[in-house]
């Protein structure tokens, strides 16, 4: 049996692994995609989050002192993201941390992204919502924001904003193909250039390749696709070329796992793990001061009440984004909303907890709770453990849920940039009793985040980056990682536009390598919106 190749192997189709999969394939090399989770079309995604449909494509990733919520499926974290599209402020790429020095490559500023930014908004696209776009939720966060003497802005989204239904379940894809993930621009231009997406393939490690011709051999398994826990069987795919982006819980360790038949991996992979900052709040609202103080109430003709009326997020505050701050100061809030059961699990900090009477009473007044997000600088403490599991990214414990090897204890200055966010949010939530601010404690599941950030990440110096400014891994040509792992630092906002202009700023130089290894391929495609 001959062996399977393919020029170029992307492990993950999200961001990171769909933008490089098109502009190679587009290019004229074979590209072939490997994807751990399954692959399903708008009218799979239900609106539902009974075990065995929502949880086939989300996973909730348990470490020591963290949570990361990630996709699983075909167009990986694009499909359940909230789809709020914006650019890091200039001020993040000068961040110095704990480190003391300048933490991103000096070749890439703000201004040198921008370009990228500008091709990722023009082929998902990203639309600037206005005022009408605002939820009763948002709304509420901007009237409160403008009693407190701040400003509030609606977020620009990756969403058609025509065929949008409101229907606020993001967290379990789209069924209206109304979001714009890679289901709908990046991935099927790549196939309809010939590309081949295998779902239910999930990476194990990246080695030399015995094959002339070839450069690195990926192993695999099937896996069962009603039983993740199941393998149905193995192969390995030789390539000219590696992308790996399987996330950034993923892609430490499958190249962990991958250090002894590379011969030896950079010292920063597993470390500088960051949770983008999240900081979780719920604010238990008054209703009653929300129309005396405020001026507003439900709209009319909704199918429910709640404070969640309209898209996941539709406002912000950026008003604590100043570059003139010192670092751990900055941050954004963002109005943001999670299924009720996602809430109802939540142990938020202080009394009434979820036990008891008071718990109870909380619990019922779930439908005017408005949750907000904060999004901080850490410090990128983070680290993987050294020994990967066997087999994955992480221990599977039940369908959706599994154990990681990340460990995640916030120093002083993350925890006090969260305290600036919580201030910040009383302050304004808060006043003359609208709300009682309640962060989500830390205590049971530890800080909660669904933008995991810099495990591979990259950077001018050896010690403290496993990348290349052009996301190429220390001292193994032609292996690439683009996905969220790769970003160096919290971004103060989404990161989902950056990871995917870092995807795009990289492919020139994956293209340069693929050319070099022999491959027939040139650089130059048009954005899959034309």
């Amino acid at each position: 049996m001959s062996a399977q190749t393919t020029d170029v192997l992307v492990i993950g189709s999200g961001f990171g692994g769909a933008i490089p999969a098109y502009h190679l394939v587009a290019g004229g090399a074979r590209v072939t995609v490997l994807e751990r989770g399954p692959r399903l079309a708008a009218a799979d995604f239900t609106h539902s989050l009974r075990l065995g449909t929502y949880n086939r494509i989300v996973d909730v990733i348990r470490g020591d002192g963290i949570a990361v919520v990630a996709g699983n499926c075909v167009g990986g974290g694009s499909v359940v993201y909230f789809a709020a599209s914006l650019r890091a402020p200039a001020f993040v790429f000068e961040r110095r941390g704990s480190l003391g020095r300048r933490i991103w490559p000096a070749s890439l500023t703000r201004a040198a992204l921008d370009p990228w930014y500008d091709r990722v908004e023009e082929a998902i696209p990203v639309t600037r919502t206005g005022w009408p776009d605002v939820s009763y939720a948002g709304g509420v966060l901007a009237a409160a924001c403008a009693r407190a003497g701040h400003t509030c802005n609606p977020v620009p989204v990756a969403v058609d904003t025509e065929r949008c239904t409101n229907c606020n379940w993001m967290l379990s894809g789209c069924r209206f193909d109304a979001k714009r993930s890679m289901l709908l621009n990046y991935l099927p231009a790549a196939e309809a250039h010939g590309a081949t997406i295998r779902p239910l393939h999930e990476v194990q490690t990246v080695g030399p390749s015995p094959v002339p011709g070839y450069r690195y051999a990926v192993t695999y398994t099937v896996l069962d696709p009603d039983d993740y826990t199941c393998t149905l069987q193995a192969g390995t795919i030789h390539a000219k070329v590696v992308v790996l982006a399987a996330g950034a819980v993923g892609t430490p360790v499958i190249l962990q796992r991958s250090a002894l038949p590379l011969g030896g991996i950079p010292s920063a992979v597993g470390r500088y793990f960051s949770g983008n900052g999240d900081r979780v709040s719920v604010a238990d609202v008054d209703e009653t001061k929300v129309r005396s103080l405020l001026g507003l109430s439900r709209p009319d003709g909704v199918p429910y009440e709640g404070l969640p009326v309209g898209r996941p997020i539709t406002a912000a505050t950026y008003d604590y984004l100043d570059a003139t701050a010192p670092e751990y100061s900055r941050f954004m809030l963002q109005q943001i909303y999670f299924p009720s059961v996602t809430n109802v699990l939540a142990q938020a900090a202080g009394p009434p907890h979820w036990f008891g009477i008071p718990g109870r009473d909380l619990r019922t007044r779930w439908r005017s709770w408005l949750t907000l997000l904060a999004m901080t600088e850490d410090d990128n403490e983070g680290t993987f453990g050294p020994v990967p599991p066997l087999t994955g990214s992480f221990t599977r414990l039940a369908p959706g849920l599994g154990l990681g090897t990340m460990t995640y204890h916030p120093t002083s200055r993350t925890l006090g940039g969260w305290q600036e966010a919580d201030t910040a949010l009383r302050n304004i939530l808060e006043k003359d009793g609208l709300a009682r601010v309640r962060p989500w404690s830390t205590v049971v599941a530890g800080s909660v985040t669904a933008h995991p950030l810099g495990s591979a990440r990259m950077g001018d110096s050896p010690d403290s980056s496993a990348l290349t400014d052009s996301n190429e891994l220390r001292g193994h040509p032609g292996l690439f990682v683009t996905d969220g792992s790769a970003v160096p630092t919290s971004l103060t906002v989404n990161p989902s536009l950056t990871i995917a202009a870092l995807a795009e700023r990289a492919t020139p130089t994956i293209t340069d390598r693929a050319a070099q290894a022999g491959v027939p391929v040139r650089y130059g495609a048009p954005s899959p919106a034309a």
